[in-house]
């Protein structure tokens, strides 16, 4: 299906024209009549389908010209660079269109962001917390919401922002359409669907933990983080093909070290974001990455959900996941709209076991290939792959046991005998000399 059938406005028509889009995604097609006709809706579909231009062509044929202060349309996502892609994403489609749009999130001045809301606006996008500051700061009003937009829900709930997030939703006008876009769906957002939405129609295109077709899987299976440090290096220089490469890891702290080893051997190329680098810091390495100034970019799940750079050729999972389903969405970075995308995990003994649930999530198996022969196995443990010597039955096996006789750790044998215990007899209450109140009052008495 293309564009053109979907019979948009001029305004749109000519948008999606200059953005050189012409075919409609599965999502897009069968999400479109649904939120044009006013219903509240699950979209459910794999990362990378476009769900962001799903919600937003039907919202934006309805949207009219107004004049209010109040917006009409208010869209939460789960963080900062995803707020930046929505609110970019609706300035190309409102290209033609009189439409005001505001993003706003934390780790920026709020008080700015407060006078942009003040001065008026059709859309507002914005991560949970900063848009509840705002709203209960009073410069936000929601009396003329019209439009309640949820995207990546559950990433929203994992990070822990559902008090902000019902707080907000309480806020609401009553009267209004919920729209919730989702690549899965929890326990935890089944709860939030049936609190809040009214008898909302589901859209569901490929079930929960389908990967995107167009992503060639491959595993190895590396020891410890060193030698995942010298597979690494040996893939990014040695695969001719690797031009734009995503490399995901667990944490802050194992990506500081993974950028301090790559940035040696691959010196201003490699870029790293995360929650502990300045937002000016992550929309540079973002830019610098897309544009291709970087060709690496050493990154935790921060940026797995729904941001969608594109050209990105490979991404390579340096950890496996704990969770499946961060699996899919990490993977789902490549191989978007019509490209071919290869996604490469390594896999110690430890993360076997996600491993396996990540191929039961998928129904197949991750192909698993032989290391190659000039990657060096490192002996060398990270501080978290060493033992750690902190359990207490532990420590009670390795330390020396005593003697059981001579010496200084000679036993007191026999001495909680109760035959060996002097006996202890019971006199009655102590005797206490009186009181000479004399010498008490003498004792007290002014010189």
């Amino acid at each position: 299906m293309t564009f053109e059938e979907l019979k948009l406005n001029n305004f749109l028509r000519n948008a999606i024209e200059d953005l050189e889009y012409v075919n409609v995604t599965p999502i897009q097609k069968e999400a479109f009549p649904v939120i044009g006709s006013g219903k509240d809706i699950i979209g459910i579909a794999q990362t990378g389908t476009g769900k962001t231009m799903a919600y937003l062509l039907p919202i934006l044929q309805n949207l009219k010209f107004s004049n209010q202060d109040d917006p009409r349309v208010l869209i939460v996502v789960p963080t900062r660079e995803l707020v930046a892609q929505v609110v970019e994403e609706i300035e190309a489609l409102t290209k033609y269109m009189s439409v005001r749009t505001v993003g706003v999130y934390g780790g920026a001045n709020i008080n700015t962001q407060k006078q942009k809301v003040h001065e008026g606006l059709d859309i507002l996008v914005g991560t949970p917390g900063r848009v509840l500051d705002i709203a209960l700061a009073g410069v936000l009003k929601f009396k003329s919401l019209q439009k309640f937009v949820i995207d990546e829900v559950d990433e929203m709930l994992d990070l822990g922002f559902r008090p902000q997030l019902t707080r907000i939703m309480d806020l609401l006008p009553h009267r209004r359409q919920n729209i919730m876009f989702s690549a899965t769906i929890t326990d935890d957002v089944q709860e939030l669907i049936n609190t809040f939405f009214s008898k909302p129609e589901k859209v569901e295109i490929a079930r929960t933990g389908t990967p995107a077709d167009k992503v060639t899987q491959r595993a190895y299976h590396v020891p410890n983080f060193y030698t995942k440090v010298n597979m690494l290096e040996y893939l990014l220089d040695h695969e001719e093909d690797m031009e734009k490469v995503l490399v995901f890891v667990r944490n802050k702290k194992l990506a500081d070290r993974l950028h301090e080893h790559v940035e040696k051997k691959f010196p201003e190329q490699t870029g790293i974001i995360h929650s502990n680098k300045s937002q000016n810091y992550r929309f540079r390495m973002l830019e610098s990455f897309e544009n291709g100034t970087f060709k690496f970019l050493i990154a935790t799940d921060i940026i797995a959900r729904g941001l969608d750079i594109k050209g990105i050729t490979h991404v390579i999972n340096f950890d496996t996941p704990e969770v499946p389903e961060e699996y899919i969405h990490r993977i789902g970075r490549t191989g978007r709209a019509d490209e071919k995308g290869l996604a490469i995990t390594f896999i110690n003994e430890a993360e076997q076991l996600y491993q396996m649930q990540i191929e039961e999530l998928m129904g197949k198996a991750i192909p698993l290939e032989p290391m190659p022969e000039e990657v060096k196995i490192s002996d060398i443990f990270s501080e978290e792959e060493k033992p750690k010597i902190s359990d207490r039955d532990y420590l009670q096996d390795i330390r020396p046991k005593r003697s059981s006789g001579g010496g200084a750790f000679h036993t007191k044998q026999g001495i909680n005998n109760p035959e060996n215990q002097t006996k202890k007899v019971h006199r009655g209450p102590k005797k206490t000399k009186p009181v000479n109140r004399g010498r008490l009052k003498r004792k007290f008495r002014k010189k």
